[in-house]
């Protein structure tokens, strides 16, 4: 299930991470890659353990706890702190999947069971950069406005485009879900948003809406591992 997620940040606060990732010092982004990924990966990061980087994936980490459609896409149990990357002219990221298990700089294990891209460059700021999705639907090109996120199967192919003109600038992280198949979450993810839709216009108290409410939560209740 891939999810296009609005607004995480707003284009303000994504325009002022930006001004202050310019002197941010960048290294090459293969530090973080596995074996497989480190023969791919083509670009820049934020060292893991720069204050910037803490203090804003912790602004994301939160921004994310407050999101609704965020938290019914993903049901979050672990999210890995958010890395930043960014693609100049010439860089790219070949065709990958992600690491099964991350691990925090505290030794936190971390199970990818959705990778996560929030933009913070808009889509005219550079040509290329298209973080390109492989599924059994065949390839997903996304490149959304800055503050927008998706979020998609870890296990899933997937590659950055070259960029030929611009820069594209991003963070990126994992999310451990409470429910590991991505076929039960996209399931209550379609259910909770039918629900919702069913309450706004019939009301809280309908019978058919609170019976959903309970098929929902009963089934939550037989996929989570928390």
């Amino acid at each position: 299930m891939l999810v296009k997620i609005p607004a995480v940040l707003s284009a303000a606060e994504a325009a002022a991470m930006r001004t202050r990732l310019e002197a941010g010092e960048w290294v090459d982004g293969r530090v973080t890659a596995g074996a497989q990924s480190a023969l791919a990966k083509h670009n820049l990061q934020l060292p893991e353990d720069a204050p910037m980087a803490r203090e804003f994936g912790a602004r994301i980490l939160d921004a994310l706890g407050r999101n609704p459609a965020f938290i019914s896409a993903a049901l979050p149990l672990k999210v890995f702190p958010p890395l930043f990357n960014r693609y100049d002219i010439g860089m790219r990221f070949d065709d990958h999947v992600d690491n099964a298990i991350r691990f925090t700089l505290d030794g936190r294990r971390v199970r990818t069971d959705l990778s996560a891209t929030l933009f913070l460059t808009d889509p005219d700021a550079h040509d290329g950069g298209e973080l390109i999705i492989s599924d059994t639907f065949g390839e997903h090109a996304v490149k959304l406005s800055a503050g927008d996120l998706v979020v998609y199967p870890g296990s899933s192919l997937h590659r950055v485009r070259e960029v030929t003109r611009g820069a594209r600038w991003a963070a990126f992280f994992w999310v451990q879900s409470m429910v590991r198949s991505d076929e039960h979450r996209a399931l209550l993810h379609r259910l909770d948003a039918d629900v919702a839709a069913l309450r706004e216009r019939l009301g809280d108290d309908d019978p058919q809406a609170l019976s959903l409410t309970g098929a929902y939560h009963n089934l939550l209740r037989l996929w989570a591992e928390v």
